[in-house]
């Protein structure tokens, strides 16, 4: 049974008549099947998915991003990688079923895969906690990453999550420094780091895993730092304003991309990727082919300088840095002005006159 969202009802109805009309045990009996009208009736349905799926709103997008029916991390491991074997456990607590981690064969290439899993019906669904990663899910990642880093092994990330669980068990186990541990742990890896950002990528649950040294994203998915609910009501106190919130968030692929906060996005089937599940494995199988062969000639220090440096360009577009090709140093330089006074040997007179003057003013 397909689902559909609430924009897409002239869809659902063109479905259903392409279904009746391929179906010769119709309420009339046996008939023949109209070959004309079925062929119309697709390439009405087609049109349709083009004309509404080019004009998404960020609430729609979001809609999207969030459809029951979208594939999730399960089928892109099972689908795309050979001999995966899943690891368990964090050796602190237990094991986290929200995430699915392991190492596999990509191409005759050992990759560690890990993968935030939301479930396809209710009782997956339960089991992996909606994708809501709890402390020992983190750890657990932790874990494999450095095991991986040791070995020099490449690391792919599916991220899908409405964010981190917030229970209170959670939360007395570590949460916040989980999260962020995972954060220090993918920016000081020294092997390339590819994150697919396949459905939402929401708040330090995602960003616990997506800092890496290239972020993927789907067409239709979202990435930001709180749902569109979330933010409404904190700014308005309103829940039903998400369609503002989605729009100031700029949390849709084209957006951020402009912002350079992602490095690609993967284009989408018309519709959606959970309309044709084949063309959009095929599609993200080639981005993450070309990714991998981009870090394949550089050292351990280039892929680690290489990361360091994205996330230090990202915002600084407009800022008052002129040369942001190479930002591996955090040497903080200091303003123009204060080294002209310092050469002129006028910096300590200076400073002591600019004290003196701000007591004046607030005293």
């Amino acid at each position: 049974m397909k689902n559909y969202l609430n924009f897409e009802k002239e869809i659902k109805d063109l479905d259903e008549e392409l279904d009746r009309l391929k179906d010769p045990y119709n309420q009339g009996g046996i008939s023949e099947v109209d070959t004309k009208k079925i062929s119309k009736t697709e390439e009405e349905i087609n049109y349709k998915l083009k004309s509404i799926y080019s004009n998404l709103d960020p609430w729609q997008t979001t809609m999207v991003a969030r459809h029951e029916d979208r594939p999730k991390s399960k089928f892109f491991i099972d689908n795309l990688f050979n001999e995966f074997i899943s690891l368990s456990g964090d050796r602190y607590y237990g094991e986290d079923k929200s995430v699915i981690a392991g190492f596999a064969r990509f191409k005759n290439q050992s990759i560690l895969v890990i993968g935030q899993e939301k479930g396809d019906d209710l009782d997956s669904r339960i089991e992996r906690n909606f994708g809501m990663m709890r402390p020992e899910g983190y750890r657990k990642t932790i874990r494999l990453m450095e095991l991986a880093d040791r070995f020099k092994i490449p690391i792919v990330l599916f991220v899908d999550t409405p964010g981190a669980y917030p229970g209170v068990g959670a939360e007395e186990r570590g949460q916040a420094e989980a999260i962020a541990k995972s954060i220090e742990c993918c920016m000081n890896l020294k092997v390339p780091t590819i994150a697919i950002i396949i459905g939402e990528g929401g708040s330090g649950g995602a960003i616990a895993l997506a800092s890496s040294s290239k972020v993927l994203m789907l067409e239709n998915a979202i990435y930001s730092v709180i749902s569109p609910e979330g933010c409404a009501t904190i700014l308005w106190r309103d829940p039903k304003k998400m369609l503002d919130a989605a729009k100031a968030m700029k949390l849709s692929a084209k957006d951020l991309l402009e912002l350079n906060v992602i490095d690609e996005i993967i284009k989408e089937p018309i519709g959606g990727a959970h309309r044709d599940k084949d063309l959009i494995l095929k599609n993200v199988e080639n981005s993450l082919s070309t990714s991998l062969d981009y870090f394949k000639s550089m050292s351990g220090e280039e892929v680690f300088n290489n990361r360091k440096n994205k996330f230090l360009k990202i915002g600084r577009n407009k800022g008052f840095v002129t040369n942001t090709a190479d930002l591996s140093s955090l040497k903080v330089h200091r303003n123009e002005i204060f080294e002209i006074l310092k050469k002129k040997k006028l910096f300590v007179p200076s400073l002591v006159i600019l004290i003196l003057l701000m007591l004046l003013i607030f005293l």
